[in-house]
């Protein structure tokens, strides 16, 4: 049994997480004296003048940079008298000079939702690949709970004459039996999606659309579990940005880098998820919809979500799914899958 390999995947991304968030809050929160009057009680004078500094420094900085607070909806900066006011996309990936927040800051990537009730209408008892098959199947629940994470953190920015940032994402989603008493409600699947990207800012006009990014990426993703349930691959990609007015159009073509036969747990992998992913986003107001839909041979797939307002920042979200792939373990499984429940981070 291979255990090794992707075991180490969810011990290895939870320790990136715990170090940038360990980073990030000591850059960003633990340097940060109370106010003025806690550098009033440092005796050292050199000390006492850079907490000073300090405290005049924090007053200055821009509107909704505090590291936490970034994965929130945080508010566009207010351009200047004359100047174009940012848009969604580019404070959402920080195109523009003045939508610039630094190095080690948390961002938020994709959506963070958490959906009690996700019901779907084939559940997969038997997960199955080329390599690996289940010798008895796993009585599961139609209707189980979902939730995912989602975050980026740029390592640097201004990389190659001003015109790069480098980025590192991560990404988690979880499916769990929640109601299902007879297997003792387990997590049915999770997967882990770590990354590293070039996002190079550009300006260019294309069929009515503006093209604002291309984002240079490398992306594993896997389940951490072992035979005959490990699945994972390996991709580099490219992803295209572009706008107009409230649409914004993500489109990602992907290539997956090829393993040795004897440890490849998913061989064809590519025959379901094919070679890339288009995602419109449309905003009106505080609701927001997207569309997502990968083409691939008769083996294709849809995704829609809604998010609306409940009260105050609290959203609603709707999830809906149909065909291949909506987790790792149910690449080559298709559903039909709908989900209710909350939203903190929507894609813009």
């Amino acid at each position: 049994m291979k255990t090794t390999r992707n075991s180490a995947w969810p011990r290895f991304t939870c320790l990136v997480l715990a170090i940038c968030l360990v980073a990030i809050g000591h850059v960003g929160l633990a340097a940060e004296p109370a106010d003025a009057a806690a550098c009033a009680a440092i005796a050292n004078d050199r000390e006492r003048l850079e907490c000073y500094d300090a405290v005049a420094k924090r007053g200055q900085a821009k509107p909704g940079t505090e590291p936490f607070q970034q994965l929130g909806a945080a508010p566009a900066p207010k351009a200047a008298p004359g100047a174009v006011q940012p848009t969604a996309l580019s404070v959402r990936w920080e195109l523009d000079p003045e939508t610039k927040q630094g190095p080690w800051v948390l961002r938020p990537q994709q959506p963070l939702f958490i959906l009690p009730v996700r019901y779907t209408n084939k559940p997969n008892e038997s997960p199955q690949t080329p390599a690996h098959a289940l010798t008895s199947a796993v009585p599961l629940d139609n209707t189980e709970a979902e939730f995912q994470l989602s975050f980026k953190i740029k390592a640097a920015e201004n990389l190659f004459g001003n015109h790069a940032d480098l980025w590192f994402g991560y990404t988690q989603q979880s499916q769990w039996q929640l109601y299902n008493g007879d297997i003792s409600r387990p997590f049915r699947e999770t997967d882990y999606q770590p990354e590293m990207f070039l996002l190079y800012p550009v300006r260019y006009e294309l069929l009515g659309l503006t093209g604002r990014f291309v984002n240079l990426g490398l992306v594993h993703q896997s389940n951490g579990r072992s035979d005959p349930l490990s699945r994972s691959w390996n991709r580099i990609y490219a992803q295209f940005g572009f706008e107009r007015g409230n649409f914004v159009l993500l489109v990602r073509p992907w290539y997956r880098l090829k393993e040795n036969p004897a440890d490849d747990d998913n061989p064809d992998i590519e025959k379901y998820l094919g070679q890339g992913d288009v995602t419109a986003i449309y905003q009106s107001g505080r609701q927001q919809f997207s569309l997502l839909g990968r083409l691939n041979a008769g083996h294709g797939a849809a995704q829609g979500t809604w998010s609306f307002p409940i009260q105050q920042r609290l959203m609603g979200y709707v999830k809906l799914f149909s065909g291949y792939g909506e987790t790792l373990i149910d690449y080559n499984w298709s559903q039909t899958t709908a989900g209710l429940g909350i939203l903190l981070v929507d894609w813009l």
